[in-house]
């Protein structure tokens, strides 16, 4: 998610205007109208600070790479998105009839 992404949605949480939100840091609304829309991009201090102005903090922290997943979403977007749904659907049909099967058995 790109910071004109994060900033757009903490700011519509926050039930904000893009001029409340420049009020709040005391920053002008076209400064705001340009992070959003991606022209300009704020550092990363100065978006801590708007999303704290709109009462929500961003998280960090450094974790190991995980590319496990790469395959199964590359497979994915290859599908349409009808296609996907069909395949969510199935996997959640067979989810279900192997709960149901360890729920019998533990009976």
């Amino acid at each position: 998610m790109l910071s004109a992404d994060l900033l757009r949605e903490a700011r519509l949480r926050a039930n904000l205007t893009q001029r409340e939100l420049a009020r709040r840091v005391g920053r002008p609304q076209s400064s705001i109208a340009r992070w959003e829309s991606g022209a300009m991009r704020p550092s990363f201090e100065t978006l801590r600070e708007l999303l704290r102005a709109c009462g929500l903090d961003l998280w960090y922290r450094l974790v190991n790479a995980d590319d496990s997943y790469s395959e199964f979403v590359d497979r994915a977007l290859e599908l349409t998105p009808a296609e996907r749904l069909d395949d969510a659907s199935r996997r959640t049909a067979s989810l279900l009839e192997l709960q149901s099967a360890f729920e019998a058995r533990d009976r």
